[in-house]
This record gives C-alpha cells, sequence and structure tokens, in this order.
C-alpha cells in the first residue's frame, strides 16, 4: 500500500494528516468506492481534459458524471477528454487511469466540483488502483481553496 511520490511529498510539504486505506483493484473510483465500502460521493475522481490552451482536471465525486459543456461554459474553453499517453506523461509516477484529484502537484490546473466541499472525510486516488488517501473535508477544502469551485457534474 503506497501513494505516488509525487502526491505524498505535496501531502508532506503542505502537513496534511492522512490515512492510506487499502482495497482490491478496481477499475473505476465507483468500483473503489464499492469495494473500500465507502459511499461514493465522498471519494474525489479526477477527469483530465484538454484544449489548445492545455490541460485540465476537473475533480468530481465518484457518483457523479462530468458535464462537458458546463465545464465549457464555466472556463470558456472546449475541452475534451485526454488520451492514455496524455495520461502517461502528465502523471509519470501513477498507474495509468489511476490519477489524483491533486493534479495541481503535477502542476495541472484544477477545478473542484462543489459537491464535494461541505463532506466530513474525502477520500481520493492515490496514484494505484488500490490505495485511497483519506483526510478530512476540511484538509481537502484547504488544500483545494485556491482552485475554481463550481458545480458541473450530476448525480448519476
Amino acid at each position: 500500500m503506497a501513494i505516488a511520490p509525487t502526491v505524498e511529498e505535496f501531502l508532506r510539504v503542505r502537513g496534511v494528516e492522512y490515512d492510506l486505506v487499502c482495497h482490491p483493484h478496481t477499475a473505476s473510483s465507483t468500483q473503489t468506492a464499492q469495494a473500500s465500502r465507502l459511499r461514493g460521493s465522498y471519494v474525489a475522481k479526477a477527469v483530465v481534459v484538454a484544449d489548445e490552451q492545455g490541460h485540465l482536471v476537473a475533480v468530481v465525486p465518484a457518483t457523479h458524471h462530468l458535464q462537458l459543456a458546463w465545464l465549457d461554459n464555466l472556463t470558456q474553453r472546449r475541452l475534451g477528454l485526454v488520451s492514455e499517453d496524455d495520461l502517461a506523461r502528465l502523471f509519470p509516477d501513477c498507474e495509468l487511469g489511476a490519477v489524483p484529484p491533486l493534479a495541481v502537484a503535477y502542476g495541472v490546473p484544477t477545478v473542484v466540483d462543489e459537491a464535494l466541499f461541505d463532506l466530513p472525510e474525502v477520500y481520493l486516488e492515490g496514484g494505484d488502483h488500490v490505495t485511497l488517501v483519506r483526510m478530512s473535508g476540511r484538509q481537502f477544502r484547504a488544500l483545494m481553496h485556491a482552485h475554481r469551485l463550481a458545480p458541473f457534474s450530476l448525480h448519476f
């Protein structure tokens, strides 16, 4: 059970207290929530999008679908999902598809769906498919306070 070195250093430098939660290998954030016996709304997932201006990570609850049209309107951009090659290049110390919502640690601008901001605790990918990082909602909000906050997802 481990997290990506970049994520670990990012949390250490900011003095964030967190726990690691091990779970069986999963392929999606919804499966991760189920395997960990967590409410999916407490699991933050990262969706990486891009356009000619560059990359952006949208952080939404695992129980939600990103609404690209809403995000486009919010950012005044025309965004689309990125390729696996882009993911591997942007997050080199992470397993493919295990993108940490703390993308700012990798220099990638981030927006956060407001549905994640009133939770008592938040779980997020740490860079692999078997470990979650658990932190208090207060600490999550402190880490994400400088990022744009808006509704851009819908519960499925």
